[in-house]
């Protein structure tokens, strides 16, 4: 039955041909791209009398699950990058809520404070010798420990920090007062009073910063004029006095 419609196809003339609205395909050949040619869209034009005929479009598709292989062994670890660099602080958080109460601790050790005091005086009056002399005392107001020497006229610091000390003296008429408070064979101060003819009182007050060991003591000077300090046995003029002020410890 093919065969009879093929032999007949063949004994048609070439002009009925086109009648039969068979679609022709022009000839290429082999090495060419192959038929149809490439056009926009889904459509592809047979020849210009002819309309477009919808051609199939083919995509090849690869079952990816047959070619991916079993999954391999980890690999070594790879050494730690550098820091980076930092970044810029941030914004405040919160504030947060407030703890409990810690317990209480072991109470602490006595807090024992350090003191130091002297306040002396001298009845009798004092004249300047050829040299320097110290001003020994005979009267004993506040002497705390027995840090200070009547007979040598000294207190010696046992308790180092800062210390203030007074000296009063009463002047004797016509005559000069030169006194120094002394730190060891330091002068620290003055007390000078020129000669009058009335005798007057005069002071002299400081801060001094001592050491343990250290001597204050009141030194009498020579000069070319009679050097003295007024006393008598009814009041007492002269006196010496200091005490500390804040311990070293404590600086």
């Amino acid at each position: 039955m093919a065969t009879s419609a093929l032999l007949l196809l063949l004994a048609l003339p070439a002009g009925a041909w086109p009648g039969l609205r068979l679609p022709q395909r022009p000839c290429v050949h082999c090495c060419h791209p192959a038929w149809p040619p490439a056009a926009p869209g889904l459509h592809a034009h047979v020849s210009n009398e002819e309309e477009w005929v919808w051609l199939p479009r083919v995509r090849p598709t690869i079952d990816i699950s047959i070619l991916k292989g079993e999954k391999g062994e980890a690999g070594v670890r790879g050494r730690t990058g550098r820091s980076g660099k930092e970044g810029p602080p941030g914004s405040r958080g919160l504030r947060g809520r407030k703890g409990q109460k810690g317990q209480a601790g072991p109470p602490g050790a006595w807090c024992q404070r350090a003191y130091a005091a002297f306040s002396v005086g001298r009845r009798e009056g004092l004249h300047s010798a050829d040299d320097f002399q110290a001003v020994t005392f005979d009267t004993e107001l506040v002497n705390l420990d027995g840090a200070f020497d009547l007979a040598s006229g000294r207190f010696l610091c046992s308790v180092p920090g800062v210390y203030f000390l007074s000296l009063n003296v009463h002047t004797w008429n016509y005559k000069e007062t030169y006194l120094h408070i002394m730190c060891n064979r330091r002068a620290a101060a003055v007390l000078y009073a020129q000669p009058s003819e009335r005798s007057v009182m005069q002071t002299q007050s400081l801060l001094l910063p001592l050491a343990a060991g250290n001597a204050v003591w009141v030194r009498m000077f020579q000069r070319n004029r009679d050097n003295a300090i007024y006393g008598e046995h009814g009041d007492l003029y002269i006196t010496f006095s200091g005490h500390l002020v804040k311990p070293a410890a404590e600086l």
